[in-house]
């Protein structure tokens, strides 16, 4: 069977794939890694080949011809600040996801796999789409108290565009003339301000500011954090793994699967439902600031990733934020969809391939 795009996602335990022939879906698969598979790798940066080869096997064994694949696609990584769009995987840009600025993550391996596989099937293209540092941020909201250290914008760009386009077309408006709340709820939690097609303000939610997450700290009392790096009882390699990966509800309760949370929830566990009742609330507030950062002239509140699937998440925020508009959700993360129509975008000429530099 032959196919035009081809979509690879690599996360942490999972190399997923997906095949489209122009936006209709023909093939998704899941590969779950053991620990010890992924194990065996010194760094994220090793697995490359690695999940080339889990990529190319199974779409073997599925018997796809790949002669007709003209882009592979996958999501960005943590590189320089750069402009919302599409592009093409080249020297800088290989550079940049091997030598992160910001810190390394497996989202730094979607490029050079998909910029892999590409390489071994001949007239196709390496592409990423809305990377995680897309920045589009009012300079009012950079600024802190501390002069010299500036707020950035690290979100999940990918999915909160994709999301917020596809809920402006089903109202056949454009995104470009609507205000929106975007919140992305999962491993880690974004809430974006989206003022006519930018992201004018947004937390940061890679290295700990805003709601905490299934596995991130996020915002702390600094006074804390001073200490925590002064009284030498940590590392600050095992500080920084407290807010990108270690902390939030993991950390609470031992696991990131809010199927068991919700049954220890309903089974009367009152540690599980303060838990999820805070990170619920604390999404609500970073709600309410992007209302105001939109002056309270919104269209809509959109909630998304993961975490959306959960009633039990989803009604604690709705009983805090309905008063501020309507909240409408999207479940799972999108980003299989959102990379397929950008890439679909591309082929069809409705969007030019921007050049990292």
């Amino acid at each position: 069977m032959t196919f035009n795009i081809l979509v690879v996602n690599p996360k942490d335990k999972v190399t997923q794939t997906a095949v489209f022939d122009n936006f209709q879906l023909l093939y998704i698969n899941n590969r779950r890694h053991s620990a010890e598979e992924v194990g065996q790798f010194n760094t994220v940066y090793d697995q490359v080949e690695f999940r080339r080869d889990v990529i190319f096997r199974e779409l073997h064994n599925n018997h796809f011809d790949f002669s007709k694949v003209k882009i592979v696609i996958s999501r960005g990584g943590l590189i320089k600040p750069v402009h919302s769009g599409i592009y093409e995987i080249n020297e800088a840009l290989r550079f940049d996801l091997l030598n992160s600025p910001i810190g390394v993550d497996i989202i730094n391996i979607g490029g050079l796999v998909a910029d892999a596989v590409a390489a071994k099937i001949e007239g196709a293209k390496a592409l990423i789409a809305d990377p995680a540092v897309v920045d589009e941020m009012q300079d009012i909201a950079r600024i802190t108290g501390a002069p010299g250290v500036e707020r950035k914008s690290i979100f999940h760009a990918l999915n909160q565009k994709a999301v917020a386009k596809l809920y402006a077309e089903s109202l056949k408006k454009n995104y470009h003339d609507m205000n929106l709340i975007v919140a992305h709820m999962g491993n880690g939690t974004t809430v974006g301000a989206h003022h006519k097609g930018k992201v004018i303000d947004v937390n940061q939610g890679f290295e700990g500011d805003g709601p905490f997450s299934m596995i991130r700290c996020g915002s702390l009392p600094l006074g804390d954090i001073v200490k925590m790096c002064s009284d030498g009882k940590k590392t600050k390699e095992e500080i920084f793994a407290l807010l990108t990966h270690e902390g939030g509800i993991n950390a609470h309760l031992g696991t990131t699967d809010i199927t068991e949370i919700e049954t220890r929830i309903k089974d009367g566990d009152r540690h599980a439902t303060l838990i999820i009742e805070s990170m619920a609330y604390q999404v609500s507030k970073s709600i309410g600031e992007m209302f105001v950062a939109l002056k309270g002239e919104i269209d809509a509140i959109l909630l998304t990733g993961d975490l959306a699937h959960s009633e039990f998440v989803i009604n604690i925020i709705r009983d805090h934020v309905d008063r501020l508009g309507q909240v409408i959700v999207f479940p799972g993360d999108n980003e299989i969809q959102a990379m397929a129509s950008n890439a679909l975008r591309v082929i069809r000429g409705e969007i030019e391939i921007s050049e990292y530099v």
